[in-house]
C-alpha cells in the first residue's frame, strides 16, 4: 500500500510485486487519504484476494512480525473469533516498553473507549490487527470511517451496529503480544489526544445504538 508517498515508497512496493507477483500485491493511490482511509482501502484490496484472514500492520514493526504466526493460530483453532487485536499488556515473561507519558495517556483514553463501547477492552490501538473475511467484514469496511484517528474503534463499533454487542463480545479477542517497543519518531502529542477524545464523541454519537 502505497498512501500517495511523495518518497520512495511506491518504488520499493511496485518492485516487489515485480519480483514476486504471487507473493506481493500492490495497491498505490495518487494522493494521500490518510492512515483510516488506506487501511479501509487496503483491507478491502486484500479481502478480494483471500478467503481467510486479512489484517493491517504498522510499519514501524513495534509490533514484531514474529507476533503474526501465534496471533494466526488464535483464528485458526478459534473459528468463533472474528477480530483479534494485539494488545500491550505488561506482564511478567514479556518485552514491553512504553514510554511514561504515552502509557498514562494511553490508559486513560482506553477506558474512555471501553465506558463507550460497553466491552472490556484493554487496548484498540496497537497497530496489528487481524480479521476473519466474511460478510460482516465487508459491511464494516465498506464505507470510509468518521474517524482519522481512532478508526480502530470504530471498526469496532460497527461491528457492534451489525452483530450485537454479546456477540462481539464472544467473537473479539484480544492476543498480549510478548514483545513491544515505541519506536522513535512515533510521538503522540497532547493535541493529537484531543483529537482523539473528539473522535471518540462523534463514534459514540453515531453507533451508540442498543447492542
Amino acid at each position: 500500500m502505497n498512501d500517495g508517498s511523495r518518497d520512495n515508497t511506491g518504488q520499493i512496493l511496485r518492485s516487489l510485486h515485480v519480483e514476486n507477483p504471487a507473493r506481493f500485491a500492490f495497491l498505490d493511490l495518487e494522493r494521500n487519504v490518510g492512515k483510516a482511509e488506506a487501511v479501509r482501502r487496503g483491507v478491502l484490496a486484500a479481502a478480494e484476494r483471500s478467503h481467510g484472514y486479512v489484517g493491517f500492520w504498522d510499519a514501524d514493526l513495534a509490533t514484531p512480525l514474529s507476533e503474526l504466526p501465534a496471533m494466526v493460530d488464535v483464528l485458526e483453532t478459534r473459528p468463533e473469533i472474528e477480530m483479534l487485536f494485539a494488545a500491550r499488556v505488561r506482564l511478567l515473561g514479556r518485552d514491553i516498553s512504553r514510554r511514561a507519558p504515552r502509557h498514562y495517556f494511553g490508559r486513560f483514553g482506553a477506558t474512555l473507549i471501553s465506558m463507550s463501547l460497553g466491552l472490556p477492552i484493554y487496548d484498540t490501538q496497537c497497530g496489528a490487527k487481524l480479521f476473519r473475511c466474511s460478510e460482516t467484514l465487508w459491511e464494516v469496511f465498506a464505507t470510509p470511517f468518521l474517524s482519522r484517528w481512532i478508526f480502530d474503534v470504530e471498526i469496532i463499533a460497527r461491528f457492534i451496529q451489525r452483530q450485537g454487542r454479546d456477540h462481539v463480545a464472544r467473537s473479539l479477542y484480544e492476543y498480549p503480544v510478548t514483545q513491544w517497543h515505541d519506536v522513535t519518531g512515533s510521538n503522540v502529542r497532547s493535541r493529537d489526544f484531543l483529537r482523539a477524545l473528539l473522535d471518540l464523541w462523534k463514534i459514540h454519537r453515531a453507533y451508540n445504538a442498543p447492542g
